[in-house]
């Protein structure tokens, strides 16, 4: 492509509304532009590496067996209140009505629509296994969209679903999926990290994320300093104390603390560490109010207690709720007396004599007990911290941010069951087909790939993924023989199959490479005053090497370097 009559442009500034590194050089490189919160276009260059990113998916998922299709990103409602997931996604679905006043909603994922299209061959037995994908855009009204194009409203995303007659066959089928993810995101020239996580609103029997290991990123994946251990924030366990307190037992007592109700403030009154302090935190959990008890200093693990409680939303209760249940003004919840269930993380039973709030204004009880009160419910609620014992070997835990690029569900026959699907196995008796669920999001690996391969002047894009794999600079426009010279080479390097980019604008050399540097072409050659001696400049993006060849060698190298 030349560049002088082309659709392209670069942003010398910096985005003002961009919260991640990727996203910024990627509006600044002319790649995506942003319409409203988490929507954007691909822009004609951005385009190009998001069609390589698709081209490697599809090459890897055809290789592994499965068959593409496309399926409507505009489906009935009436889909999935059949398969019990329409009030899980609650708000974050988009609905609306056609003409006729039926309920419609925008797809955010397609497993019931799967199930319905295997329906069509999953008669016998013997008409298994088989698996079936598409590369299309998903819609979710995402509460607060952020970091670019890694948590965004419209995303294409490559989902694919595995159907099998036995978990044994599953098996199989999410191997192959686990194999091809593994070369596809290698091809991507991706750092990343497979970790255990929560199977949330898809439900099922295993979920497991490929995360690209990045300096930012929503989720937080938790490693250990001494073994293999690796999952996912929201499903870590917290190891329990082996040892428990052998203090005495004492009786409660009622202290006022006037101006004090955060734990900082309750610890430093009572001079005793936050830990020796159990808060109270009070929730609307799908309608109805929850209090949870924790440790002092450990925060609730939000996704941990939905499952506990087997609910799909929850959310911090308001001041006025928080007062009718405890006839106080926040801040001084305490479970003795609270007027609303209690569930109790089990950190807490290890606990002796510890502070809680008196559900009483500027008041708090000491030297309480689990005793004293009675939960609902015990279990793993709190969020794991960083130096926490591992689950596995007991060493300390680490954590590092990731993006999560993909995700491995073992379905089991959740969805078969609820959707009708099933077929005759050998005893000619119907049984429900077992299924996998395996999601890529493309654009997600777009960003991904530009947090982890960047510098200060820009994008390094890996050669498997570039826009175009060499960009040609003249350096100057009023120089016939450079011209000439430089649309030679293009020609030539186009007709031995060689995507390249030709830079004839009408602009300063330090503009040209500071662009090219800007989006990240892997090689650039450099057409200059060297060319009366027959020489051109070869530079690699990635380290910056310079080499000054002759055009002939310069040709030669180049098709060595992009044939390796």
């Amino acid at each position: 492509m030349k560049l002088k009559n082309s659709f392209f442009y670069t942003m010398r500034e910096d985005a003002k509304d961009e919260d991640s590194r990727s996203g910024n050089l990627l509006v600044r490189a002319g790649m995506i532009k942003k319409t409203s919160s988490g929507i954007y276009m691909i822009m004609p260059m951005g385009k190009r590496v998001l069609a390589k990113i698709e081209q490697i998916v599809r090459e890897e998922m055809d290789a592994a067996g499965a068959q593409e299709l496309l399926m409507p990103a505009l489906i009935l409602e009436d889909v999935y209140e059949k398969s019990g997931r329409r009030e899980a996604f609650g708000s974050n679905m988009f609905a609306l009505k056609d003409r006729y006043q039926k309920n419609y909603v925008l797809g955010p994922t397609h497993e019931e629509l799967f199930a319905v299209a295997a329906s069509m061959k999953g008669r016998s037995y013997k008409d298994f296994p088989y698996n079936l994908y598409q590369i299309q855009t998903k819609y979710r009204d995402e509460t607060r969209p952020r970091y670019g194009l890694i948590r965004v409203r419209e995303f294409i995303m490559k989902d694919a679903y595995s159907f099998d007659v036995d978990l044994e066959g599953l098996d199989v089928s999410y191997h192959k999926m686990y194999e091809a993810y593994c070369h596809s995101f290698d091809r991507m020239d991706l750092t990343y990290q497979i970790v255990r996580a929560d199977t949330g609103a898809m439900g099922g029997l295993l979920s497991e994320e490929f995360q690209a290991i990045t300096g930012i990123g929503e989720d937080i994946v938790v490693g250990c300093e001494q073994c293999d251990f690796s999952s996912n924030l929201e499903i870590t366990e917290v190891v329990e104390t082996e040892t428990e307190s052998q203090e005495e037992l004492r009786t409660y007592t009622m202290v006022e603390t006037p101006d004090a109700k955060t734990i900082e403030e309750v610890a430093s009154f009572f001079d005793r560490d936050v830990t020796d302090f159990v808060k109270t935190l009070v929730y609307r959990v799908d309608g109805r109010t929850v209090a949870f008890l924790l440790r002092g200093d450990r925060e609730l693990n939000e996704t941990k207690a939905l499952k506990l409680l087997k609910a799909n939303e929850m959310e911090l209760a308001d001041f006025a709720e928080v007062e009718r249940v405890t006839h106080a003004r926040v801040g001084f919840a305490g479970p003795i007396g609270i007027e609303c269930p209690v569930i109790m993380d089990r950190e807490v039973t290890h606990l002796r004599n510890f502070i809680v709030g008196a559900n009483k204004s500027d008041h708090h009880y000491v030297d309480v007990n689990v005793r004293d009160f009675q939960p609902e419910m015990i279990g793993d609620i709190a969020q794991v911290h960083e130096g926490d014992r591992c689950p596995k070997c007991g060493g300390k835990l680490k954590f590092q941010h990731g993006i999560e690029v993909g995700n491995l569900f073992k379905l089991g026959t959740k969805y078969a069951t609820t959707m009708g699907l099933q077929y005759l196995d050998k005893n000619n008796q119907l049984q429900p087909v077992v299924m996998g669920s395996y999601g890529i999001g493309l654009e997600r690996c777009m960003a991904a790939i530009v947090e982890q391969h960047n510098d200060e002047h820009g994008i390094i894009w890996p050669l498997s993924v570039a826009p175009f794999a060499v960009c040609i600079v003249i350096v100057s426009m009023k120089d016939e023989q450079q011209i000439q010279a430089a649309n030679a080479l293009y020609e030539e390097l186009r007709a031995a199959g060689i995507e390249v980019l030709l830079d004839d604008r009408d602009e300063r050399v330090g503009v040209k490479f500071k662009d090219m540097e800007l989006i990240g072409i892997p090689y650039r050659v450099t057409v200059g005053r060297g060319i009366v001696d027959g020489k051109v400049e070869l530079v690699a993006r990635s380290d910056g090497e310079k080499k000054e060849l002759s055009v002939d060698a310069c040709k030669q190298e180049l098709k060595e370097l992009l044939t390796k």
